[in-house]
């Protein structure tokens, strides 16, 4: 018999001594489950983050002096629409031999899809064969692991903090639409040739507008109004 035990018989007899037992088991547990899954994030940003993955795709041409052949060209066109390449894609060269009409080829079928091909290509696995070149296109996809977490169940919150869920709905909505998944880790950089001019071009437009007074004011009458 635990100490416990006793101390309830000598208190409160032999016939109240087990329901109080129990009924101090049965409160110890309650409180015990409603602490399991407490949410314990008490500073102010969600655990969970969005991710960026890159994969990158190759597809081996056979080059010439030339530049690509038409079959060659008709490849990597086929490719691309199957890629359904678009915003957000890299597309690149690999080229040992550094042929300006190889590249100019694969830069005109690019520019179809509104790419422009980039100046480095990333490692990929294996060698380019002597007389070939290799074309990458570089796709980053982001999402948020882990979403959504509802394994923070307890309604008690003694440690006043941020519930594992939250943060989940925004940063996945955010990752599923940013165009270009790399902008989550970098903002796009902006030339500032066209952008000054047309962020000023409202302004100019209302500088160079008339005043509404300027010719007078319109002179308007009631009389007859109604014949």
């Amino acid at each position: 018999m635990s100490n416990l035990q006793k101390s309830a018989r000598r208190r409160f007899g032999s016939t109240l001594a087990p329901r109080l037992i129990g009924a101090l088991t049965l409160s110890l547990g309650l409180t015990l489950s409603a602490c399991g899954g407490m949410p314990t994030n008490r500073g102010m940003e969600s655990l969970k983050q969005p991710v960026v993955e890159r994969k990158n795709y190759t597809l081996d041409l056979a080059g010439s002096p030339g530049g690509l052949s038409l079959s060659e060209q008709r490849r990597l066109s086929g490719w691309f629409e199957a890629m359904d390449l678009r915003y957000g894609d890299r597309v690149s060269i690999d080229d040992p031999g550094g042929s300006y009409a190889a590249r100019d080829a694969v830069a005109s079928l690019a520019a179809r899809h509104g790419l422009l091909v980039s100046d480095e290509a990333p490692v990929t696995a294996g060698a380019v064969q002597p007389g070939a070149i290799r074309v990458v296109v570089s796709r980053s996809t982001a999402y948020v692991p882990g979403c959504p977490d509802w394994s923070a169940k307890s309604d008690v919150n003694l440690n006043n903090a941020l519930y594992p869920n939250y943060g989940c709905a925004v940063n996945s909505n955010m990752a599923a639409m940013v165009a270009d998944p790399e902008h989550l880790l970098k903002g796009a950089d902006g030339s500032g040739e066209t952008v000054v001019m047309s962020s000023s071009k409202a302004i100019d437009s209302y500088r160079k507008g008339k005043p509404t007074g300027e010719n007078g004011l319109k002179q308007n009458t009631t009389d007859g109004g109604g014949k």
